[in-house]
């Protein structure tokens, strides 16, 4: 004689949490994946609105005001000649007094940077503190203010590889004979590249003045990850074509905005759809395994 029992099976009801498990792991793995792009992304939106306000506001500057401000940068420029290097330190009354020039709207920013192969925009500020390049890009203090003339030599410094931006990453695509642009005070200088150069940086830091000629050069720290060395890419003042000059009915330069690429969509789109699969693979498997365990007890 059979005794019933009304006493239930012990079942295990882990499939639910298994499957949380598995998608926290996953979306944890591919917001990893994805930081890089996503906030280069959102702070390239930042710089190129950093570039659109300070274009705005020069429409608000008085013309004899932006002319004095460039002929007190061209005199600070004038008071550096007969310097053998560049780089260098400045004393608390001459920083001071740097800090001022070029600096219409007190933020510290002097004007923007354009390298369209590259695909750079990005607003040049005074000096190199840690502050400043994750800002953009920072001016050598000691070199030559960027507004041009014969003699002078500016000296811009950009971050490579940092996790949020690139910044100064793709200079490294530059080539003799491509060429660059400083939007200063609503003057555009163009430079032509005429050598890049990997150095120390002890080597780095002798970049002197050339008597004869308008040089700007643009540094970075190389490899990537190693920063042992600098990247110099130097460029030589040449006129500007036509169609970069200012348009004094539209002095507002159009900034392209950075879009997402196919790239992009497909790093975002395919692990979300491989989160998703791989979710419902595991709930509908434990829910099989479930079913067959019931059935057969």
């Amino acid at each position: 004689m059979k005794r019933e029992t009304n006493a239930k099976p012990v079942r295990k009801s882990h499939t639910g949490l298994s499957a949380i498990l598995v998608t926290l792991v996953l979306l944890v793995g591919l917001s990893l994946l994805l930081y890089p792009t996503v906030a280069d992304y959102i702070n390239s939106l930042n710089y190129r609105k950093d570039i659109v306000d300070y274009q705005q506001n020069l429409q608000q500057l008085d013309d004899s005001e932006r002319q004095a401000m460039l002929e007190a940068a061209h005199a600070w420029n004038d008071a550096l000649s007969d310097v053998g290097s560049q780089i260098g330190g400045l004393d608390a009354e001459r920083r001071q007094r740097y800090a001022a020039l070029l600096d219409p709207f007190d933020t510290g920013m002097m004007g923007y940077i354009e390298i369209e192969k590259a695909g750079i925009y990005l607003p040049v500020y005074h000096g190199t503190e840690e502050s400043v390049l994750q800002a953009g890009v920072g001016h050598i203090e000691g070199s030559s203010l960027p507004v041009g003339g014969t003699g002078t030599h500016t000296i811009l410094s950009g971050h490579t590889g940092l996790p949020s931006s690139k910044l100064f990453s793709n200079i490294d695509q530059l080539e003799v004979g491509d060429t660059f642009f400083l939007h200063i005070l609503g003057e555009v200088l163009t430079y032509r590249v005429e050598s890049t150069a990997v150095m120390l940086p002890e080597d780095a830091e002798k970049q002197a003045f050339d008597p004869e000629r308008d040089l700007c050069t643009l540094m970075t720290c190389t490899p990537y990850g190693v920063n042992s060395h600098r990247l110099l890419v130097r460029g030589v003042r040449i006129e500007t074509p036509e169609a970069e000059r200012p348009d004094p009915a539209n002095p507002v330069k159009e900034i392209p905005a950075p879009m997402p690429s196919v790239l992009w969509a497909a790093a975002i789109g395919l692990p979300v759809l491989l989160v998703v699969v791989v979710s419902v693979l595991v709930v509908r498997r434990r829910r099989r395994k479930g079913s067959r365990g019931e059935t057969g007890r």
